[in-house]
């Protein structure tokens, strides 16, 4: 299948300013020679306390929208940069004037402690042993509760990376992802977000950096999307310079057997809809 009427465009990017390899330069300039026509930042938020993600302090927050402001005016002829921010679920409301946010659920809270949903697998099993009793689906019920709830905690425009949680899963590692009791709360938080004003995120970060075979989300989620008439946009939650549009072929490929006639992209001129 030929997808080369999609412009390149990406919305999740991220950079040395919290978990990203690259400065936020060397990220336009790789995008300008991939002829992308859009590029946006969507460092992870600061969330008042160490973790694994997020920008370390409101300094490196200043610092990170002073940085691409700048690259806005030093390159804005040749590509369109956009600022925006990935907040998490427990980051607090977002107030500062980003282009977009994108909504994610990272940790889930169980037994007074943030346990990250995407750390490691030893992280996540380590968890799921202490918190849940050894049930992996008494972790993802308790993702999928925030993950209902994440445009009304974030009050994001997309969605990012839906179920997250299975990305140590490849092959069913670590729980059956056809069990009833994985998919039924997943199910619920999908359709209690294709209720909302938002764009939902094929994420093929996961695939780049080893994880997945497969973008996020799921077929069966895909195929709930198309049912129900849901918006998506495809993003590379690019960590690295070269993979700002890893796969995306391949996840607009996906994205039309599950019967999603078109995609969102981001352009120059804004939002534009491609059929697939």
């Amino acid at each position: 299948m030929n997808f080369e009427h999609i412009p390149k465009s990406n919305l999740h990017t991220h950079t040395r300013f919290a978990d990203g390899k690259h400065t936020a330069e060397e990220v336009v300039l790789s995008a300008i020679e991939k002829g992308m026509e859009v590029i946006g930042f969507s460092e992870h938020s600061y969330n008042g306390r160490n973790d694994v993600y997020g920008m370390k302090d409101e300094e490196t927050v200043a610092a990170y929208r002073a940085e691409i402001q700048k690259l806005q005016k030093a390159y804005g002829e040749r590509i369109r940069i956009l600022l925006g921010i990935e907040q998490d679920s427990f980051g607090g409301i977002p107030t500062a004037p980003y282009d977009y946010v994108l909504g994610s659920v990272h940790y889930v809270y169980l037994g007074g402690e943030f346990c990250a949903v995407d750390h490691s697998r030893a992280v996540m099993e380590d968890a799921i042993r202490r918190h849940c009793g050894g049930d992996p689906f008494v972790y993802t019920k308790e993702y999928y509760r925030l993950v209902a709830e994440v445009e009304k905690s974030t009050q994001c425009d997309i969605v990012g990376h839906f179920d997250l949680v299975t990305k140590f899963n490849e092959g069913g590692a670590m729980f059956d992802e056809s069990d009833p009791r994985y998919v039924r709360p997943a199910l619920e938080a999908l359709d209690a977000l294709l209720e909302k004003d938002v764009i939902f995120e094929v994420n093929t970060g996961a695939i780049s950096r080893g994880y997945r075979t497969t973008p996020y989300p799921a077929t069966v989620f895909l195929r709930r999307i198309a049912e129900k008439r849901g918006t998506i946009t495809v993003n590379a939650d690019s960590h690295h310079k070269d993979t700002l549009t890893y796969a995306f072929d391949q996840a607009f490929g996906i994205l039309k057997a599950c019967g999603i006639g078109s995609v969102l992209v981001m352009t120059r001129d804004g939002w534009k809809s491609y059929p697939l």
